[in-house]
């Protein structure tokens, strides 16, 4: 598993908040309600996105040590009117544009506070890259709008979501993940949409000592098949398991426990 430059994914950023601005400034309802986030509105989804911008901007840029409270983050409510498609887009704009400038500037390797225990910039450029891909998924779906991500981006934001099923395993030990841990099971996610040095392929194993993973196609108690960006989309719970692209071999029982438990946030 190799990450992707920083660069990129500051480009990747910006990119994705581009996108997401097309949803705001579509037409779309922005109090439909969110499916794959049925507490949210789309405004409320579009908030959040620019909210933890802003809050993540703010950390990079001040060289946090610790968590910031969003009290203190310039700018972190958004426009104070609800339903004002101008107002909400030029929010997100300047959100994403401090965001990636603060992150540019820093480089990967600025030493700053993180939750995941990875203490530098570099891990912000990454987490907020998957923020959004995940997050504009669920407005385009809210939009009726079609969606696509770069393979690089969408295999990357797998290889991130296990590592934090890791990570949370190894320090919450009272959260739902713990309940994955186990003998003789494993998942096997297969893209079948890439070519054969692309490496779209993960097998993860639940053991008695935590999950495990590691990219590559071996035989698995269960199998989630199908074009990579619906992988990805199934993996996060955006898609259901039996969407017509999709196939599950084996146990799928197996893959709706891990679904219900490796959720976060």
């Amino acid at each position: 598993m190799t990450l992707l430059a920083h660069d990129r994914y500051c480009d990747e950023i910006a990119h994705q908040v581009a996108q997401l601005r097309s949803v705001v400034t579509s037409g779309a309802e922005l109090s439909g309600t969110v499916p794959t986030c049925p507490d949210w509105s789309l405004e409320d989804l579009v908030r959040h996105m620019g909210r933890a911008l802003r809050w993540v901007e703010f950390i990079v840029r001040t060289r946090a040590q610790e968590e910031v409270p969003e009290e203190r983050v310039p700018g972190f409510a958004g426009p104070g009117a609800r339903g004002d498609a101008a107002a909400l887009d030029a929010w997100l704009a300047e959100s994403g544009e401090q965001a990636v400038a603060s992150l540019r500037e820093a480089g990967p390797d600025t030493k700053v506070w993180s939750w995941a225990g990875v203490l530098n910039s570099g891990f912000w450029a990454r987490r907020m890259t998957h923020e959004i891909t995940v997050h504009r998924a669920d407005a385009t779906l809210a939009a009726g709008l079609p969606y696509e991500v770069a393979p690089e981006v969408a295999a990357d934001a797998i290889d991130e979501w296990l590592q934090i099923v890791e990570f949370v395993q190894r320090t919450v030990p009272h959260d739902e993940v713990s309940e994955l841990r186990g003998p003789g099971r494993t998942i096997h996610l297969h893209a079948t949409d890439t070519g054969p040095g692309f490496d779209a392929e993960w097998l993860v194993e639940l053991t008695e000592d935590g999950v495990t993973w590691r990219r590559g196609h071996e035989k698995a108690t269960v199998a989630l098949r199908g074009p990579l960006t619906s992988v990805l989309l199934a993996f996060y719970r955006r898609l259901p398991l039996d969407a017509r692209e999709l196939e599950v071999l084996g146990d799928r029982e197996l893959l709706e426990f891990w679904l219900r438990r490796a959720t976060f946030g």
